[in-house]
């Protein structure tokens, strides 16, 4: 393991815990610099995510940073999406799937960039 590896693990990491998208910098480094194809990547991401996301959970409860009324609908919206786009992931090219990885990226940042902050 390589020290660039390490530092990339915390920093995202950090990034995760904090609700940033550390998971998705995560992807980006595993294929972008570590060489690991789209569909790989995405399931380390997915290993990688159990520890951190239950250690942030702890932490915003324990901080009553949590929408109970929101966690409903977003686990029964999410959980079968979730299993749809898994099955959808392994029978796409993993070229294809770099394609529409990147697209997804650029929507994220243009509309993150013109988003005005609410008060």
């Amino acid at each position: 393991m390589t020290a660039l590896a390490v530092l990339a693990g915390c920093l995202t990491g950090v990034l995760s815990a904090w609700g940033i998208g550390g998971g998705t910098l995560l992807v980006i480094y595993m294929t972008a610099v570590a060489g690991i194809n789209q569909q790989n990547a995405a399931g380390i991401n997915l290993l990688y995510f159990l520890p951190v996301s239950v250690t942030a959970l702890i932490s915003h409860y324990k901080n009553r940073l949590i929408l109970l009324e929101a966690v409903i609908p977003a686990v029964i919206t999410g959980v079968p999406a979730s299993i749809a786009g898994a099955l959808l992931s392994s029978s796409v090219d993993t070229g294809c799937m770099k394609k529409i990885f990147g697209v997804f990226l650029i929507l994220v940042g243009v509309s993150e960039f013109f988003r005005k902050e609410s008060a």
